[in-house]
């Protein structure tokens, strides 16, 4: 039990750490690729109102002054001035020391023209038309006829693949979106449909590269995660563990305990019975006196269980024969009771485990199906070969059973009826030791009901123990 917790923690702990990783780093590609179309539909709208290509920069432009570049600056001195002398010796870096730092090449910093920034727009920038590669396709408006291709900037494309892209896109219907790795719009004019191309292909790798590096950083900083769960999951259930040993201590220490005075009581019952004879409170006494003792001994038997497996003596043996004499010792219960008892045991199998505990296992199975079937109901057990696998199976028909309850019938003193009716015997540890005893020889054990009046458990146990 506590290497499943262990495993439970780092699992959950992984699939956390997993799920936060994907939410940042798809959060962040997702911001990213938007980005990467947002300005592959700026770039397109652009040349769309251009017919396909970049406006001409105008020649009247103002200069990174605001002026013209024709225009005379008036802060710079008249030669012809009578005071240039004296402002040109205001100006010599001899005379001062604070303005002598040049940028290498004899001029000052502050005499170098700024570069050309975007009005407006951060997208709209003076290289935007030097760095995109574009083409564009002139189609008929009725039909997918070509009246014109321009690919003029770009290379990898020929005048017939740029046709044949156009076209296809033509018939699609679409009016945006991706073909390779071009972005593509179209526009609909008087003088026909043209679609414009734009190429992505470095954005789309920066894209890509973006990815496959999130996946990396994920992948690598998952497998360090559980490197160190692995090493610190045992220090964070250390608590767990010692209250676990303490429990399973108390309950085989008070067990041992509580046998000596039970064993006291019930002797004393006998010579009471022999010196006075039987009456009611003598017998009441003994039935209660064998109902602990009972108890006692399987809170013993289901703390030893969940103990290590080097305490059990592990052997092969006939678990055929076994599942045969323990079924003999029922069938004779089964008619006083007026209940079907069938069996079909598969001969010749044999097992590798504790022949003690599985006999015990066997028994419980059909203990249970005994006090909880239908009278004059029906039970079957069944023994055979599944794979590498043994499978044991006991079904019993009951008066009501929720599936809800499935899940709870392995665990202590669990009891279907609620209101805990002493009248089967029963303290709701048997399956629990079924359990106990299932795990450990690494098998699995289930319960289903079909009806919802009937229940089948199913064993299923290795042939050979893994690591013999």
């Amino acid at each position: 039990m506590i290497r499943k917790l262990r495993k439970k923690l780092i699992a959950v702990s992984m699939v956390s750490l997993c799920i936060v990783l994907f939410c940042i780093f798809g959060f962040v590609g997702i911001l990213n690729y938007q980005k990467m179309v947002s300005d592959a539909d700026h770039t397109l709208s652009i040349l769309a109102d251009n017919d396909g290509t970049f406006p001409e920069p105008k020649d009247d432009e103002p200069d990174h002054a605001g002026k013209a570049p024709d225009a005379k600056d008036s802060s710079q001195p008249d030669p012809s001035s009578p005071d240039i002398g004296s402002a040109s010796s205001s100006s010599d870096p001899a005379a001062d020391p604070g303005n002598s730092k040049d940028n290498g090449n004899g001029e000052k910093p502050s005499d170098l023209p700024e570069p050309k920034q975007s009005s407006g727009n951060p997208k709209d920038s003076p290289e935007l038309p030097f760095e995109s590669r574009y083409f564009s396709v002139l189609l008929g408006s009725n039909d997918a006829s070509v009246l014109s291709v321009d690919t003029g900037m770009i290379a990898a494309v020929d005048e017939d693949a740029a046709a044949a892209y156009a076209t296809s896109i033509f018939k699609s219907g679409k009016t945006k979106g991706f073909l390779h790795s071009y972005r593509y719009t179209t526009v609909t004019s008087d003088s026909g449909t043209r679609v414009i191309f734009l190429d992505c292909q470095r954005t789309l790798s920066s894209f890509h590269t973006l990815v496959f590096t999130s996946v990396g950083v994920c992948l690598i900083g998952m497998l360090l995660v559980l490197l160190l769960m692995f090493l610190l999951s045992g220090y964070i259930i250390k608590p767990f563990i010692e209250n676990h040993e303490k429990q399973k201590q108390f309950i085989t220490d008070a067990g041992h305990e509580l046998k000596t005075p039970l064993t006291i009581i019930n002797a004393d019952a006998e010579i009471l019975e022999m010196d006075y004879g039987e009456n009611e409170w003598l017998a009441d006494i003994q039935e209660q006196t064998k109902h602990l003792t009972s108890l006692t001994n399987n809170l013993i038997t289901l703390s030893r269980m969940e103990e290590e497996r080097t305490r059990l003596q592990m052997i092969d043996f006939p678990f055929s024969d076994v599942v045969e004499e323990t079924v003999q010792s029922f069938q004779a219960l089964a008619r006083t009771q007026n209940k079907t008892f069938e069996t079909s045991i598969q001969p010749m199998i044999s097992l590798y485990g504790d022949e003690k505990s599985l006999t015990q296992l066997v028994s419980i199975l059909l203990d249970n199906a005994m006090k909880y079937s239908t009278p004059e109901g029906e039970i079957s057990l069944r023994l055979e070969k599944a794979g590498n696998n043994v499978k044991l199976s006991v079904y019993n028909t009951a008066d009501s059973i929720d599936r809800e309850q499935l899940p709870h019938l392995f665990d202590r003193f669990y009891r279907t009826d609620k209101s805990r009716n002493s009248e089967t015997g029963g303290y709701g540890l048997g399956l629990s030791i079924a359990a106990a005893v299932v795990n450990t020889h690494k098998g699995k054990i289930t319960a289903n009901t079909q009806d919802e009046h009937s229940l089948l458990i199913t064993v299923t146990l290795p042939l050979k123990t893994q690591g013999r």
